[in-house]
């Protein structure tokens, strides 16, 4: 009897259920699993909602297709629709809420990003400033000491 990972067996249920919802005998075909098998493990799958909760097998971008997709529906339709992928109506509608939060929230957060971003490069200019003129002070300091030895050495040889 063959054992499978657990990633591998994630992966291949993921198939098996929505959004994807491949048919078993080709995911069968294509992974060498047997039937039965991918059949028990959609049945438990299905069986334990906390393992692969609906929300979680669903990417963002099918999320947001779902939700383009059901847009122009009525309520029964949508309701159907629903039930075919395996969701519930208030999933679908918080995706909704999700994609519509997300496309009003970058500017505002960019405008606050951009003017906190401006006062960090001030910040960052200022200590830049400081610290060029520590290092000239630094720098006159080394050659003026430098000059004074060469003075009071060149006084001891004669």
């Amino acid at each position: 009897m063959a054992r499978y990972g657990k990633a591998f067996r994630d992966r291949i249920v993921a198939r098996l259920l929505p959004p994807e919802s491949a048919a078993i005998d080709v995911v069968s075909r294509d992974t060498g699993v047997s039937v039965a098998t991918l059949e028990r493990w959609r049945a438990q799958a299905l069986a334990a909602p906390g393992e692969l909760a609906s929300s979680q097998r669903w990417t963002p971008a099918a999320r947001l297709e779902a939700v383009i997709t059901t847009a122009a529906m009525d309520e029964a339709a949508r309701s159907a629709w629903c039930r075919e992928q395996g969701l519930y109506p208030a999933e679908l509608e918080a995706w909704k809420h999700d994609a519509i939060a997300g496309l009003g929230e970058p500017r505002a957060a960019s405008a606050l990003e951009a003017r906190q971003d401006r006062r960090r490069v001030r910040e960052l200019e200022r200590e830049l400033h400081r610290k060029d003129k520590a290092l000239a002070e630094t720098a006159a300091l080394l050659v003026l000491a430098k000059k004074l030895g060469a003075v009071f050495r060149d006084g001891e040889d004669e």
